[in-house]
């Protein structure tokens, strides 16, 4: 298939998409005869599977037989779980532990923050997926979000600044509901993401992933991830001028 969501089919069939990337997959069904005709497929699929005569009963003798072996089953199951369970633990152990002792360290949750705010960011260039309300304004922008989120983002203009703003739009970063605000540097779109955290403050920091540029600090209990794919230079600059 050439359809460039047809990825989530899939994931939608099984129930396996987060509420908000479902929503809008029925949407992009509703227009996209080749999606939803891969979809009907598979639903015929599972209802021929479902719907066959694919079970046999078993003989007297057989259902005999294995009464029979139960007993002894059970208890090589049991003898079995027990050695298990120790070649398990020792497994965890050693794949746990660095030569130096120390257990081995999982992902730290902003990486994975930043994975989704990366993703949130490249799913919005899809035609149609940038705004849900398209506005230089900010008088505009800050109360569309009244209702739609437990909180009220900051919205600033910075057209004056070389910054434009031009809508907005609910996202999903990390399973909550954030505020995504979009700017424009020339023919580049600057999206800035902000939700509330437990934190106060926190400095910021910046670097690059995926070619995109990306910076993140927290102020007034706000966390702000900015990504783009201005020069590190310009993302910067739009850090500075917002933060003033």
């Amino acid at each position: 298939m050439s359809c460039t969501q047809a990825e989530w089919l899939h994931g939608y069939f099984d129930g396996e998409l987060d509420a908000a990337r479902a929503a809008e997959f029925e949407a992009h069904l509703a227009g996209c005869p080749a999606c939803a005709t891969a979809l009907a497929r598979q639903q015929t699929v599972r209802d021929a599977i479902a719907g066959a005569s694919l079970y046999a009963p078993a003989t007297a003798s057989l259902r005999a037989r294995v009464r029979t072996a139960l007993p002894a089953r059970r208890a090589a199951v049991r003898s079995g779980r027990l050695a298990w369970l120790a070649a398990a633990a020792a497994v965890v152990v050693l794949v746990g532990l660095w030569p130096s002792g120390r257990l081995r360290p999982e992902p730290p949750p902003d990486r994975l923050v930043l994975a989704s705010v990366l993703d949130a960011h490249v799913r919005s260039l899809q035609p149609g997926h940038l705004t849900d309300v398209l506005s230089s304004d900010r008088h505009t922008v800050k109360p569309w979000f009244d209702g739609r989120l437990d909180f009220s983002p900051p919205v600033a203009d910075l057209a004056s600044e070389g910054f434009p703003l031009t809508g907005g739009r609910l996202d999903v970063v990390g399973g909550r509901s954030v505020a995504a605000l979009v700017y424009a540097r020339g023919k580049h779109v600057v999206s800035l993401f902000v939700w509330p955290t437990e934190q106060a403050e926190a400095p910021g920091r910046s670097g690059s992933a995926n070619g995109y540029q990306w910076a993140q600090w927290v102020r007034g209990g706000m966390s702000f991830w900015v990504v783009s794919d201005v020069a590190a230079e310009e993302l910067a600059e739009f850090v500075r001028r917002l933060q003033r």
